[in-house]
C-alpha cells in the first residue's frame, strides 16, 4: 500500500513540476495515460488515481473531446502543495513598527492631538443609530452562539458573494473565507501558501513596507515603480524576468500611501504579465467602496481568466474597524485550504461581528451608509485640498485622490522633513512620515482626511508649515 501511494504521488510531483516550471501552460492538454505510465514506469493504475487526486486539487480538468487539460498553475498550485509550518513559521514576532518618540525624552504628550494619520474613518460617520437598530434586530433572535463552520457563517458568505457579483465578480460562497480583517487575510496567505524565502512584489511606496506580515514569515519584499495609471507593469515584467517570483501583492483601489487609483488598461497589462510569468496576484481592495467621484475599474480578480487573483475585502475601512470582519476569494481549493489554516488558528471569527455585517449586506443598509460616506469623504476632500493649497503650495506637492481619505504629501526640492515626527508629536500633530512605506528614507507624508474633522485637518496642516519652516 504505502509503495503505491509512493508512486502515485510521484506522477502527481512530476506533473506540478511541468505545470509550475511553464512546461505544460495553462489551457495545454496533458500528455495520455499511456504516455505517462511508459515515461515514469508506473502502471496506468498509478497514473488514473494521480490524475483523479490532481482534478481534485483543481489542476487538470477533463473537457469532452480534448482529453485532460491544464485549468491552473498559480494558487491552487499553491495549496496543493503547501509549506510545512516549520518552514513558513507564519506567526513569529514580526518586526517592531517605527516607534514614535513619545515620552522616551521626557517631552509630556499634549492633552490632544490632531489626528492626520489615523487610517480609518471619523467617529461622526459611524452610522450610530442604523448599527442600533441592526443590534436590536439580532438581539430578538438571538440564540446560543457556536463555533462556525471554519469557511464563516453561511448567510454572510452567501451575502458577500451576491454583493461581489453586482461588482461584476462571479464568486460562489463556497469560495470565499471570512477573516478577521484584512490582516488576518494575509497572514493566512502567507502560512497556508506561501514558501519561505519568497520575493513578494509589491507597489513601493506600500501599506506592507509598514506592516511586516510577510517579512516575518521569512520572505522578501520587492518594491516596484508607480506613475498615475498605477503600479507599471514594464517594470513588474523587468523584475519578474530577472530572478525567482513569487507574488505580487497590490492595492489597485486608492492605494495605501499614495491614493491612487489604478486604470482598467493597467490592470489588464499587470494580469498579461502574470499570466505570461505565472505570478499570483493577491488583491487588497479594501478602500474600493470609498470611490467620490466615480465607480473604479472593475477589480483584478473579474478580469482575470487564469485563476491568478486572491481577493481580500473588507468592512474595516467603510463601516468601522472594530467590526473585525474581512474576507478573502479564490479558487474553492484554496479557500479550503486558507480555512483549514484558520480553523487551527483561532476556530473562526466572531459569531456575533458575522451576524451583524450579513444584516447590514442583505437589509441594505450597507450601501445606504456607503452612500453617505461617500458624500462626507467628498466634503473632507474639498476641504483638505483647500487647506493645502494655502498652506503648502510652496512647499509640497500632491494628487488629487479619486476616493479614500488619503493624500501623499511630496516635499519639492530642498525641503527637508529631519525629525518631522517627533516635533509634529510635541506640537499635538499626529502623522505618518513617508519611510514607514518605503523602507528607507523619504522625504514624504501620509496625510488621511478621513479621521480629522474639517477644521482640525486644516488646523493640522498649519501646523505642519510651521514646523517644516522652522529647519528649511
Amino acid at each position: 500500500m504505502s509503495t503505491n501511494l509512493a508512486k502515485y504521488e510521484k506522477v502527481m510531483n512530476y506533473i506540478k513540476k511541468a505545470i509550475s516550471s511553464g512546461e505544460w501552460p495553462i489551457g495545454s492538454k496533458i500528455p495520455s495515460q499511456r504516455k505517462l505510465a511508459e515515461l515514469l514506469s508506473v502502471n496506468r493504475s498509478t497514473i488514473v488515481t494521480a490524475l483523479e487526486e490532481l482534478k481534485i486539487e483543481g489542476l487538470i480538468e477533463g473537457v469532452m473531446g480534448k482529453g485532460t487539460m491544464v485549468v491552473n498553475n498559480t494558487w491552487t498550485l499553491l495549496a496543493a502543495s503547501p509549506p510545512s509550518w516549520d518552514e513558513s513559521a507564519p506567526f513569529s514576532a514580526p518586526k517592531p513598527l517605527p516607534a514614535p518618540v513619545l515620552e522616551t525624552d521626557g517631552v509630556k504628550a499634549p492633552e490632544h492631538f490632531i489626528e492626520l494619520s489615523k487610517g480609518e474613518l471619523a467617529q461622526d460617520i459611524f452610522p450610530t443609530d442604523n448599527m442600533q437598530q441592526v443590534m436590536m434586530r439580532l438581539a430578538q433572535s438571538l440564540e446560543p452562539f457556536g463555533y462556525e463552520e471554519p469557511k464563516g457563517y453561511l448567510p454572510l458568505r452567501k451575502a458577500i458573494s451576491d454583493y461581489m457579483r453586482k461588482q461584476g465578480t462571479d464568486i460562489t460562497p463556497a469560495s470565499i473565507l471570512i477573516v478577521s480583517g484584512a490582516i488576518q487575510g494575509l497572514q493566512l496567505i502567507s502560512a497556508g501558501l506561501l514558501h519561505k524565502g519568497s520575493t513578494v512584489f509589491l507597489e513601493k511606496p506600500s501599506y506592507l513596507y509598514s506592516l511586516h506580515t510577510f517579512q516575518s514569515a521569512g520572505m522578501n519584499l520587492s518594491g516596484l515603480p508607480m506613475d498615475e495609471e498605477g503600479l507599471r507593469a514594464d517594470a513588474l515584467l523587468k523584475k519578474a524576468m530577472a530572478g525567482p517570483a513569487s507574488v505580487l501583492y497590490t492595492i489597485p483601489c486608492f492605494h495605501n500611501p499614495t491614493g491612487i487609483l489604478m486604470s482598467e488598461a493597467r490592470r489588464k497589462e499587470l494580469l498579461d504579465v502574470c499570466a505570461e510569468k505565472r505570478l499570483p496576484v493577491i488583491e487588497d481592495d479594501i478602500y474600493r467602496e470609498l470611490w467620490i467621484d466615480s465607480p473604479p475599474p472593475p477589480t483584478l480578480q473579474s478580469l482575470d481568466v487564469n485563476g491568478h487573483v486572491l481577493y481580500i475585502g473588507s468592512f474595516s475601512k467603510t463601516l468601522t474597524p472594530g467590526l473585525r470582519i474581512g474576507w478573502i476569494a479564490g479558487s474553492e481549493q484554496v479557500i479550503e485550504r486558507l480555512a483549514e489554516i484558520k480553523k487551527q488558528t483561532d476556530y473562526g471569527s466572531s459569531s456575533l461581528s458575522q451576524l451583524v455585517a450579513a444584516e447590514w449586506i442583505s437589509s441594505g443598509l450597507y450601501e445606504q451608509h456607503l452612500s453617505f460616506v461617500r458624500k462626507e469623504l467628498k466634503k473632507r476632500r474639498t476641504a483638505a485640498l483647500h487647506a493645502l493649497d494655502e498652506h503648502m503650495s510652496d512647499l509640497a506637492e500632491w494628487d488629487i485622490p479619486a476616493g479614500g481619505f488619503l493624500i501623499w504629501l511630496r516635499m519639492k526640492e530642498g525641503i527637508q522633513l529631519k525629525d518631522i515626527y517627533s516635533k509634529a508629536y510635541r506640537a499635538g500633530l499626529s502623522l505618518n512620515v513617508g519611510s514607514i512605506y518605503t523602507g528607507e528614507s523619504v522625504q514624504a507624508i501620509r496625510l488621511s482626511y478621513g479621521y480629522a474633522s474639517i477644521e482640525e485637518f486644516e488646523q493640522g496642516i498649519r501646523k505642519l508649515r510651521q514646523i517644516i519652516l522652522e529647519d528649511n
